[in-house]
């Protein structure tokens, strides 16, 4: 009996664990199926390139796992019983439910609205492709002098206001801050920034909260007004509660725990990567979600599985956290590394060399992912049936945490 590795999303840390499973796993012993709720691998950090009206051309996941042997299932994953080792599937058939031996969970995160009101029924974000659609759609169709309300002054909100601006350069952009604009960045990068604001025409308002979204407007806690014909909610991200609905131990926020191997602490047949994994790095801080995290605790998870079950030695990556990359509009940009403690160092690099960088970066992602088995080994590995491996068909229940 083969083996079953269920992945859940096809994001960036889905998509690379699978590939490479196909890569290192001998097809004779395993089987591997992704689920992902669409058929196309969405780059979430081009999403308000989207939003702004440029066409980033999309790719199907049936392309990307051509010739790897992976069984692709597009359903929409509404629960994991941990203890059945069965997942529930919402498909165009229907439902089904699909079992597993090994589960990488890597279902990613969605838009905080953070319980302020209105935000559900009036914003718009772009934590998804659909959704950054239909802001695109919404754009469209204001007329020149339109007004766009951007509320949260993370990485997401900068690149969102700044790629609408300089886009849409009749519209009126006003990007709402909580606390001062580009605090975690350093005094030269900040400034930087507010010169990019400034260039493109974009009115911040800093220390400011929302307390209401209105189809007309923004409400501000300080009784402030601001008109908007476009809301784009950028606070922050949350996974769904599928994990913590499971019985797998998670944090407050439902982010899965693991060990240092991305070995999910309570069920040690399953493994997590990407935004769902709640992970301590280097620096004795947790990892935030990003692509970048995505990539440390996707490979770390695929070393492990690999090793756990070929019994193999399980190497350790380095779950690190260099710093931010920031597109400010297509010609300019920031990059900010950062030190031991995340803080940012004094020096950063601006402009359109820092605009170029991130530009590769994101390529180099995108081919990375959309060649999964880039580099085929001369000998994949089979299941091990050495002492203290899991063997080639159900795990042992209640086996002990992944060895360093």
């Amino acid at each position: 009996m083969k083996h079953r590795i269920v992945v859940l999303g096809a994001g960036y840390a889905g998509v690379y664990v699978a590939g490479n499973l196909a890569r290192r796993l001998s097809p004779a012993d395993t089987e591997i199926t992704v689920v992902n709720a669409v058929p196309d691998f969405v780059e979430r950090l081009r999403l308000h390139q989207v939003a702004a009206g440029q066409e980033i051309e999309t790719q199907k996941l049936t392309d990307i796992f051509a010739g790897t042997g992976i069984r692709l299932h597009v359903a929409r994953v509404t629960a994991v019983d941990p203890e059945r080792q069965v997942v529930t599937v919402a498909d165009a058939a229907g439902g089904a439910e699909l079992g597993y031996d090994t589960l990488l969970y890597a279902l990613g995160s969605r838009g905080d609205d953070r319980g302020v009101a209105g935000v559900a029924e009036h914003a718009f974000d772009v934590a998804s492709r659909p959704s950054a659609l239909r802001l695109r759609d919404r754009l469209d169709g204001l007329r020149e002098d339109g007004t766009v309300v951007v509320v949260g002054d993370g990485l997401t909100g900068i690149e969102t206001a700044t790629e609408i601006a300089e886009s849409r350069p009749g519209l009126s952009v006003t990007l709402v801050a909580r606390g001062e604009l580009g605090a975690p960045l350093s005094a030269g990068a900040r400034n930087h920034l507010r010169q990019a604001c400034d260039r493109l025409g974009i009115t911040v308002l800093e220390h400011t909260s929302v307390e209401a979204v209105e189809a007309t407007g923004v409400l501000c806690a300080d009784g402030t007004a601001l008109a908007s014909d476009a809301t784009v909610w950028t606070t922050g991200f949350v996974v769904d509660p599928i994990a913590a609905a499971a019985g797998l131990e998670v944090t407050e926020s439902g982010r899965i725990v693991v060990d240092r191997t991305m070995r999910s602490l309570s069920h040690p047949n399953v493994y997590a990567a990407g935004d769902s994994v709640f992970t301590i790095g280097e620096n004795g801080l947790p990892l935030p979600m990003s692509c970048a995290s995505a990539g440390y605790t996707g490979m770390q998870a695929m070393k492990a599985i690999v090793g756990g079950l070929t019994g193999s030695k399980i190497g350790h990556v380095k779950l690190a956290y260099p710093g931010n990359h920031i597109s400010l509009g297509r010609q300019d940009g920031i990059l900010q590394l950062v030190d031991h403690e995340a803080r940012a160092k004094p020096k950063y690099m601006g402009g359109r060399k820092a605009a170029r960088i991130k530009a590769g970066i994101l390529k180099m992602s995108l081919w990375t992912n959309s060649h999964p088995t880039f580099c085929v080994p001369t000998r994949k590995r089979h299941l091990s049936s050495e002492p203290g491996s899991v063997p080639a068909g159900r795990p042992r229940r209640g086996g002990g945490r992944v060895a360093a």
